[in-house]
């Protein structure tokens, strides 16, 4: 069984050896991953262990060797058909991001009850009443949720209703989901609190070393 910490630093070494390779490096050491990702080298080597280690002593690891595999681990040597439901703010935004493509994500809907437009960014906007139609004719792999808290849980039930078993939220609500769907619940409050508690200790400590 892979820890969850483990799980979530997988990201991060991938996301940092696609820069390494868009920039041409070739090999990098478990030394140089930690010290960019500040964690420690045998963190590294321990963490890529888990499924097969990929590295050679004295020569480190092959980038674009290793980017590759850890892209199949994550899942992203597929394309996952995407739809959000929520077009404000965050949903325009996410609407926006042209980064999804580049890993295989691509946003196929918008869903709102209250439309403003047609489409954002060449999507088509539906009406909320049009989810359970578009859920049973078109395939989804991940539901993005960016509506407002009070309507988050009753939009997730009806995703999972209707056999979406992947949930993105954005909204700032705890979503419990059946033991079958998997959730990842994004509070954009919370890293600002871990920030604010950062900024507060380090200034704590600064002035009690004057």
């Amino acid at each position: 069984m892979i820890s969850e910490a483990v799980i979530k630093r997988l990201p991060r070494y991938y996301r940092h050896l696609k820069q390494l390779s868009d920039s041409g490096v070739e090999r990098v050491s478990s030394n140089k991953i930690a010290s960019v990702l500040n964690i420690t080298a045998s963190q590294v080597r321990q963490d890529l262990c888990n499924f097969g280690g990929f590295g050679q002593q004295g020569y480190g690891y092959d980038v674009a060797k290793l980017k590759n595999e850890l892209a199949a681990i994550l899942g992203l040597d597929k394309v996952y058909d995407l739809i959000i439901v929520g077009a404000g703010n965050i949903g325009r935004a996410l609407a926006g991001y042209k980064g999804f493509k580049d890993d295989g994500f691509y946003v196929r809907a918008l869903f709102d009850i209250d439309p403003r437009c047609s489409s954002i960014n060449g999507i088509k906007v539906y009406q909320m009443d049009f989810l359970k139609t578009y859920l049973n004719q078109n395939q989804v792999d991940i539901a993005i949720i960016a509506t407002q808290k009070d309507s988050a849980k009753e939009v997730a039930s009806e995703l999972i209703a209707n056999g979406v078993k992947s949930i993105w939220n954005f909204a700032p609500v705890e979503l419990e989901v059946p033991e079958d769907v998997t959730v990842e619940n994004i509070s954009m409050s919370e890293s600002l609190y871990v920030l604010s508690y950062r900024s507060k200790t380090r200034k704590e400590k600064k002035n009690s070393a004057q």
